[in-house]
């Protein structure tokens, strides 16, 4: 029995949709389960603080490191010859 080309392409495009559509499925499935887990064991809430101070630069000293941190991969750049440090936005 000769099996037509048209077939073939109709049954794989229906065994794929079948598939995504159970993997679909599954996944809102497994979403519901885990927000119902979540919601039996509510966790406490931790109060955030009002506002971090920031300076009048606007540079935190996470900022201030991560440009220092960039400074001293370039090539030639020895940082035990710098001695203070000045960072001022432009």
């Amino acid at each position: 029995m000769q099996v037509s080309g048209a077939f073939v392409c109709l049954m794989g495009m229906g065994v794929t949709f079948v598939g995504l559509s159970c993997i679909i499925l599954l996944t809102m499935l497994m979403g519901k389960v885990m927000g119902a887990m979540d919601r039996r064991k509510a966790p406490e809430q931790i109060p955030l603080p009002a506002h971090p101070a920031v300076p009048a630069d606007g540079l935190t000293d996470e900022i201030k490191i991560a440009i220092m941190a960039a400074i001293a991969q370039e090539p030639g750049f020895n940082m035990a010859n710098v001695s203070n440090v000045s960072i001022r936005k432009l």
